[in-house]
């Protein structure tokens, strides 16, 4: 937890945002990075879009701890696409949270739990296990995108979270900068993109999108959730 003298964790985040707000992507990365040295962590899900972040950071701090939900419920593709890309890269510290084992046999012995209440079912195998982790830093970073959703469009590049800073260094990237940064850089793709999926989460929980709806249309189909609870306000 943030603790300096005279400075509440909201007007830390109002200056560095002033700071960095409107810099280049890898200019707000090695700032805060610098900023914050080892209390510092970026959340990834290993994604569709995720390996523009991960690039991005691998270029200012290779051991950077690597936060990936291990939720028990991914895509095999995300998880041999988490280790093939850590190599690639050289992130040296990637770490996986996994639910709490007594919660997880308390709360959905039988696995089914998605069906019933997804949220029950993020706030279990995500939420907690995020939270608990992050105890141990003074602040995150996201790849989340203003674009993405209307609960992300007015967001900060750099925003209190609770306790800590949480830092968008790429808010204000469209699809198209994502994919043309991937493409400069001939980055590998998930391959569950090539297969129609423009966003993935848990196997359980996403579905290719139809024809024409947003991105995110196959996250928790049949649910109006959007969000998997990670970003709501602490």
């Amino acid at each position: 937890m943030l603790d300096i003298p005279g400075r509440t964790v909201r007007a830390l985040a109002t200056d560095l945002d002033a700071r960095y707000g409107n810099l280049a992507p890898e200019d707000v990365l090695d700032g805060v990075i610098h900023c914050f040295g080892d209390r510092i962590a970026l959340v990834s899900s290993f994604g569709a879009d995720s390996i523009a972040l991960l690039h991005l950071v691998a270029e200012v701090k290779r051991d950077i701890p690597v936060l990936f939900l291990e939720t028990g419920m991914h895509f095999e593709e995300t998880l041999r696409y988490r280790d093939d890309v850590a190599k690639r890269l050289g992130l040296t510290n990637v770490i996986d949270l996994e639910p709490v084992f007594i919660e997880l046999s308390r709360e959905d012995p039988a696995g089914d739990l998605h069906i019933s209440d997804p949220d029950a079912c993020c706030s279990l195998r995500k939420v907690r296990p995020l939270n608990e982790a992050l105890k141990n830093y003074d602040a995150w970073i996201t790849g989340r995108r203003r674009h993405q959703t209307f609960a992300r469009s007015t967001m900060a590049v750099v925003e209190p979270d609770g306790p800590r800073i949480k830092v968008n260094p790429i808010a204000s990237w469209e699809q198209s900068d994502v994919d043309a940064y991937i493409d400069a850089h001939a980055l590998p793709r998930h391959p569950l993109v090539a297969e129609g999926f423009p966003s993935i989460g848990c196997a359980v929980c996403t579905v290719r999108p139809g024809a024409g709806g947003d991105a995110r249309d196959g996250r928790w189909k049949g649910f109006t959730k959007t969000e998997c609870g990670i970003h709501f306000s602490r």
